[in-house]
């Protein structure tokens, strides 16, 4: 491995990138009530130093999912993303970024931290494979679990593939949690893109008792007369 791809050479590289300025990671810790630490690097900035680093070694991702540094931890996912998708990526690289994402879901523990890849390593995976992880995932008690498993659900629609992020989402219609409710919704309304009428089933069956975060971005491309057809069920 060359001296300069490694997590320590990254972290060195991160900091040195933060700015007073950047203060949406700051700000972003008060919403949510993080934890974490931050070292005020813009978004774009992380990425595109992923980008950098798209070779760096599982063992090296690893290291920087143990950062308290948010930041860190996005690059680490980023980097998860990118390497998956790359052309040379091994299939036998493909199963180790699948089981480190699995085995470190303690660290991917924010909804920007799943939504970074989730998609990728774990939904990619699970492409030509059983999803039983997936209903592993989704009956979680740690809320980023479940949104994991939904989130990963976004590969296997763009593919047309529906059925799992359905199951999913009956199984999790009662979430209690709103950035599970939200990840629900936003992958029926991708369905719906591709499916109209089972969005429409669905909503007949779960309208009157599904969340209002739910259903609202569940039916945010539905015409005016749906939305306020299903709204009405919901107050009923």
């Amino acid at each position: 491995m060359p001296a300069d791809l490694s997590a320590e050479r990254f972290i060195e590289r991160l900091r040195a990138l933060g700015s007073p300025f950047a203060r949406e990671n700051v700000e972003r810790q008060f919403r949510t009530g993080a934890e974490d630490d931050f070292f005020n690097v813009r978004m774009r900035d992380v990425f595109d130093l992923a980008k950098e680093f798209v070779d760096l070694p599982p063992g090296e991702i690893d290291k920087l999912l143990d950062s308290q540094v948010h930041e860190v931890r996005v690059g680490a996912v980023s980097i998860m993303g990118k390497q998956f998708l790359k052309r040379q990526t091994t299939e036998a690289r493909k199963k180790e970024l699948f089981e480190l994402y699995l085995k470190r879901t303690d660290r991917i523990n924010d909804w920007d931290l799943v939504d970074v890849s989730a998609h990728q390593v774990i939904g990619g995976y699970l492409l030509d494979k059983p999803r039983d992880v997936l209903y592993e995932l989704a009956r979680s008690e740690h809320w980023w679990e479940r949104r994991i498993a939904v989130f990963a659900t976004l590969t296997l629609i763009r593919k047309g593939d529906l059925d799992d992020l359905f199951r999913l989402a009956e199984l999790l219609v009662n979430d209690e949690y709103d950035l599970v409710q939200k990840v629900v919704g936003g992958m029926l309304r991708e369905a719906g893109k591709h499916d109209r009428a089972r969005l429409l089933a669905y909503l007949d069956r779960y309208a009157a008792v599904a969340p209002r975060l739910l259903l609202s971005d569940a039916m945010e491309h539905l015409d005016k007369d749906q939305r306020a057809h299903y709204r009405s069920l919901k107050a009923k």
